[in-house]
């Protein structure tokens, strides 16, 4: 193993290790689903309807959330909300929320579409990369925190992946790279040191694989003007 291999295999570990951090900050505020069910009419404009496509900052589909983690969630919007993750739309919606209503809205979209259980999937991804992909992977030592079929993540604060929309994981890849930007991109070392090291071909390449696996992730399909539960 090579002396940058081994950096960057560190720098992976401490990325899950960072990200467990507002996983068991966020374990403090208990979500409630239910009432998270009656939160989520400013979501389901974009989130509920298959196929939109944001147009600012950046062009892509919107992504799936139903049957993503919560603790993932809750740090995602928690990072929106202190402007740690730079999108304005995003950033206007989370300072509404309460951290209540962050644990609400999350423990809602983990179960949505899958309340009923979701179908257990390989401990193995449902295609093969490609060779290039495959070393693509390795460098960037992808499933140390996200695991082998990139839907089992090793912390639950780390984004399930498998099946979601390629455009957006593209775009997402890409915003750790960005800086000085203050519409779009995503303050984190761990993850912008990673991600430096591919171009943006790189990325795309990743990010197109990643999306055609078989995933828990949805988007479910619901009326612009969700109805109180």
């Amino acid at each position: 193993m090579t002396k940058l291999t081994t950096t960057m295999k560190a720098l992976a570990l401490v990325a899950c290790a960072l990200g467990a951090t507002p996983a068991l900050q966020a374990q403090e505020t208990k979500g409630d689903p239910k009432a998270g069910a009656r939160k989520v009419d400013m979501c389901i404009g974009c989130h509920g309807i298959v196929g939109y496509q944001a147009s600012f900052p950046e062009v892509y589909k919107v992504p799936k959330i139903s049957g993503q983690t919560a603790t993932y969630l809750t740090s995602a919007l928690t990072a929106y909300r202190a402007g740690e993750r730079r999108h304005p739309s995003m950033r206007g919606i989370a300072d509404t929320l309460t951290d209540q209503d962050i644990a609400d809205i999350a423990a809602y979209y983990q179960q949505h579409g899958h309340e009923d259980g979701a179908q257990a999937l390989a401990a193995e991804p449902s295609r093969k990369p490609s060779a290039q992909v495959d070393a693509l992977l390795k460098k960037g030592i992808c499933i140390s925190c996200h695991g082998a079929n990139f839907s089992k993540p090793n912390d639950a604060s780390t984004p399930r992946l498998a099946g979601q929309n390629a455009d957006y994981l593209y775009v997402a890849l890409r915003s750790y790279k960005t800086e000085h930007n203050p519409q779009f991109g995503r303050s984190n070392a761990v993850m912008g040191a990673l991600v430096k090291q591919f171009s943006n071909a790189e990325l795309k390449a990743l990010a197109s694989y990643i999306g055609s696996l078989d995933g828990e992730l949805k988007t479910v399909p619901e009326s612009r003007f969700h109805q109180a539960r």
